[in-house]
């Protein structure tokens, strides 16, 4: 059996409070089980109670082993890292992912920076668990017993990997931080800039690359898509790397993705207002399509 399950679905900066205790407030982290072995994608806070829930159930079966896959390496992505319980036992055996932009810092690095005392009263050599490091960029990894990762470079201002899980014929793919790729060049031939044959390059390397990322959510049992923001709000927010919820659910759609959790919410969207956009969605696309769409929320669990 392949699943997922949300520890913290919030972009940008945990949110916690009165308004935000339905869908939850932590940064995002996710739980992927296939069977028994577990997988765990990002740093964010959501990985504090997560770890408190490993301390007080696997634990008891065995030391924690998994294979950790960071996203990218925005603060929102690593700052949970001090606070992940299974680091201070000795017999946990952690395996981290990720990319890293083009820095001269390792991941090690990048990660442990949070573990001085400057910001931290515990050091990165003195954690206990036995941690491995190991830079990645577009691969396909053998995780053992039957579960592989897929990686795909995504659309955010720093590298950035969506991970497809594929066990038993079952998937389960992660797309955030990522926003849809688009022409850069100017279009409007009385643009003072505007170069007809720029701009056609242009439109034919982003029809290219959303072509690519649709091929890499083909098919998927369930999708995690970036949605901080509305159609309205994104016109706002070019660049900055995240996508909208009509974006998420058309692409989803065309990839003939089964279920679509919507993700990476942003801070100031309330309970109230996640609810209202989940059943306006849900109402938009009735009769559309199969697909089945929800609102990512910390505690959800969900069977590819």
């Amino acid at each position: 059996m392949l699943s997922v399950t949300i520890w913290g679905d919030r972009g940008s900066i945990p949110c916690p409070g009165k308004d935000t205790v339905v869908y939850g407030g932590n940064t995002s982290c996710l739980e992927i089980r296939a069977d028994k072995k577990l997988v765990i994608i990002d740093f964010g806070t959501g990985i504090k109670p997560f770890g408190d829930w490993l301390m007080s159930n696997d634990l008891k079966d065995g030391p924690i082993d998994a294979d950790i896959f960071i996203t990218h390496t925005h603060w929102d992505h690593i700052m949970g890292f001090p606070m992940f319980a299974p680091l201070f036992l000795p017999a946990s055996r952690l395996r981290i992912r990720g990319p890293v932009s083009y820095e001269d810092e390792t991941l090690e690095q990048i990660i442990g920076a949070q573990l001085t005392y400057r910001y931290w009263p515990i050091r990165l050599n003195e954690l206990s668990a036995h941690i491995e490091y190991a830079q990645i960029k577009e691969t396909s990894l053998d995780l053992g017993d039957g579960l592989w990762v897929t990686t795909k470079y995504l659309n955010h201002p720093v590298l950035c990997l969506g991970y497809r899980f594929e066990y038993r014929g079952k998937s389960i793919v992660t797309a955030y931080d990522n926003e849809p790729f688009r022409n850069l060049f100017p279009t409007d031939p009385n643009d003072p800039s505007y170069d007809e044959d720029a701009a056609k390059e242009g439109d034919a390397a982003a029809r290219e690359e959303n072509e690519k990322v649709l091929r890499f959510f083909q098919g998927a049992d369930v999708l995690v898509h970036d949605s901080q923001y509305t159609a309205a709000e994104y016109e706002k927010h070019l660049g900055w790397g995240h996508s909208s919820f009509e974006y998420a659910i058309n692409a989803a759609n065309k990839a003939g993705a089964k279920k679509l959790i919507l993700f990476h919410h942003d801070p100031n969207r309330t309970d109230i207002q996640l609810a209202g956009l989940e059943s306006e969605y849900r109402k938009r696309t009735a009769g559309k399509t199969a697909m089945k769409i929800m609102m990512a929320r910390e505690g959800l669990r969900i069977e590819a």
